[in-house]
């Protein structure tokens, strides 16, 4: 073989690894319930990223002398925004407060499933590969924990520690780990004696070797999709604690706090409680959606259906 027919070979190879690099994605983007959630998610985390360009009001700022005003309300001010969602109980502009509360619920969500992820998915890896006591230990430790409510033990921890943003984190992820520890345990328990594993222990690699060249890079992409889901669930979870009053602290704006704030006035002010929720319920489906989607494109039965979605003439022509 020549050495020009090694260079065309070798460009083609290079052209056909990145042409399948890109056609996941590419299938991901044609399906419509997927690019739907994808584009709510983002703009959300934009929204989060951006919020001081974005909020038309400065989220604090009181003025009883707008308090439960309706959707659309001129601001006090002359020149100033409207209040585009109205206003709660304490006059403050309910946009710039979901814009801020996104933040907050985002930064919880995302930062609680990456520590329990870690914890979580370290243990799991541990029970799995070296079995024995490590794996008893650990998975009666899951069992009890699992054996007791979420939300109860959340609660108890946080009326020890008090309530507030960091030890919201700390609580969400010792309550959330065992998910990840469970299914990072099945995945390392298939591969434990797979012939690659057993190849590279004949060459000599070591235990941490194999469980970080060759065990977390083969059971990340289910944890990945967990991850997204857990992402969803714990912002459900600081919701409902901000709403109890084990959370996020006033006047910092979070999306269950606006919620406890209004519930007394949902008949006479519908906004206040509308909103929130409804910007819940959007980044908790669009998260879902995104994770129903990860998991198909995981699955080789059904990743043929979604691959088919990426590969049309402009495709196939190339």
């Amino acid at each position: 073989m020549t050495a020009e027919t090694k260079s065309l070979l070798q460009e083609e190879a290079e052209r056909t690894r990145r042409a399948s690099a890109w056609l996941v994605p590419r299938a991901l983007l044609r399906d419509p319930v997927t690019l739907i959630a994808l584009t709510i998610f983002t703009l959300i985390l934009l929204s989060a990223v951006a919020a001081e360009l974005l909020a038309p009001h400065d989220p604090l700022e009181q003025d009883l002398r707008m308090r439960n005003m309706p959707p659309f309300s001129p601001a006090a001010q002359e020149g100033a925004p409207r209040h585009i969602l109205g206003t709660d109980p304490l006059g403050r502009d309910m946009l710039s407060r979901i814009i801020f509360g996104a933040r907050v619920s985002l930064t919880v969500g995302l930062s609680s499933a990456l520590v329990s992820g870690v914890i979580g998915t370290m243990l799991g890896i541990i029970a799995g590969y070296y079995r024995g006591k490590a794996d008893d230990i650990i998975m009666r430790l899951v069992d009890v924990q699992m054996s007791i409510p979420v939300i109860m033990l959340a609660l108890l921890v946080l009326f020890s520690l008090g309530p507030g943003f960091w030890n919201l984190v700390v609580v969400l992820a010792i309550v959330r780990w065992m998910a990840y520890a469970r299914l990072a345990r099945g995945q390392t328990l298939a591969y434990r004696n797979s012939p690659f594993i057993d190849a590279a222990i004949a060459i000599g690699s070591t235990h941490t070797r194999i469980i970080l060249r060759h065990i977390i890079p083969n059971v990340s992409s289910p944890l990945v999709i967990l991850g997204t889901l857990e992402v969803a669930t714990l912002i459900l979870s600081e919701a409902g604690l901000s709403f109890l009053g084990f959370g996020i602290q006033p006047p910092e704006p979070s999306w269950g706090l606006m919620i406890a704030g209004g519930r007394q006035y949902i008949a006479s002010a519908w906004w206040i409680v509308a909103f929130p929720g409804l910007t819940i319920f959007l980044t908790t489906l669009s998260l879902n959606l995104l994770a129903s989607s990860l998991r198909a494109i995981s699955d080789p039965v059904q990743r043929e259906r979604w691959l088919n979605k990426g590969s049309g003439p402009a495709n196939s022509s190339g």
